[in-house]
């Protein structure tokens, strides 16, 4: 391979979709996709606002993690603050900010694109950002965000680092969010973070992804 690897952009045609079911936060839809000489297929799939995640990183190498309770997977998990694209015209960035202020009660002055992925391509279209965020400050107490509903019992907690990953090493950690943002995190710690990309580094994501509620 004498390219750069990356993803090769480009959908196929679709000839007729059905709108399975529309839900609170995602739709499931059917589509019937041309992939040419290999026939006409069936795709359900999650259409997905997708979600921005932020590794909140101190000075003494802590990130800052929530413990929320995930019904699908029957668990409280450990995992980055982080929050769905479903306010109409907000940007990335500027959701990472109030999921941040939201989620953990924190701000941050210095801010980095850290990894984007997609948790599960052949199913959803969610695409997920991942933010670095330093320079962490606590929000004023008359300032916080009122949480609610599955929120209003999170747990938070500074963690070092390396005791994250560990836990993720270990299998004690799997939300995917969390597995992504801290092994990208240890990953950049080691070069010094040289290898960040500014916080509005070009987004490869689909439209499916841009429904707002």
């Amino acid at each position: 391979m004498t390219e750069p690897l990356a993803d090769v952009p480009g959908s196929r045609p679709v000839l007729t979709t059905h709108e399975r079911f529309v839900g609170k936060v995602w739709d499931i839809a059917s589509d019937e996709v041309d992939l040419g000489e290999a026939g006409v297929v069936t795709r359900d799939y999650v259409r997905h606002t997708g979600a921005v995640v932020i590794i909140a990183l101190d000075p003494e190498d802590r990130v800052y993690l929530v413990r929320q309770y995930r019904h699908p997977v029957g668990a409280e998990c450990w995992e980055p603050p982080a929050g769905l694209l479903d306010v109409a015209d907000e940007q990335p960035l500027d959701a990472a900010r109030r999921e941040l202020h939201e989620e953990a009660d924190l701000t941050a002055a210095t801010w980095h694109a850290l990894v984007d992925y997609c948790p599960s391509g052949g199913g959803s279209s969610e695409a997920v950002r991942v933010y670095l965020a330093r320079d962490i400050a606590q929000v004023p107490e008359h300032e916080r965000h009122v949480r609610t509903d599955e929120e209003r019992d999170m747990i938070g907690a500074w963690v070092p680092l390396d005791d994250a990953v560990a836990a993720i090493l270990d299998g004690r950690i799997r939300s995917s969010s969390a597995v992504a943002g801290l092994l990208a995190t240890d990953r950049a710690r080691r070069d010094g973070y040289t290898s960040l990309r500014a916080p509005d580094a070009p987004w490869t994501r689909p439209e499916a992804t841009r429904l707002v509620r």
